[in-house]
């Protein structure tokens, strides 16, 4: 798992297939990553993202997971 101190607001997330699944609204407590609901992506919801699976991060968050895996493993908000 990546540093959590390098993730910060508006990063772009990126599949391991280097396709954009969201942008990073914030951390959400110390284990996933809330992506903004304003990202085409996103249909209006917050989702997140469980830390676990961030491969590393340079100007993007890079994820470890295909965007599939993603949009079908992330939570939505309640």
């Amino acid at each position: 798992m990546a540093d959590a101190t390098q993730i910060k607001e508006r990063m772009e997330v990126l599949a391991a297939d280097g396709e954009h699944v969201g942008t990073v609204d914030h951390l959400e407590g110390s284990d996933r990553i809330k992506l903004t609901r304003s990202d085409p992506s996103a249909a209006g919801q917050h989702h997140y993202i469980p830390l676990a699976w961030v491969d590393h991060v340079d100007v993007h968050v890079h994820l470890s997971q295909p965007s599939d895996a993603v949009r079908a493993g992330w939570q939505a908000e309640a």
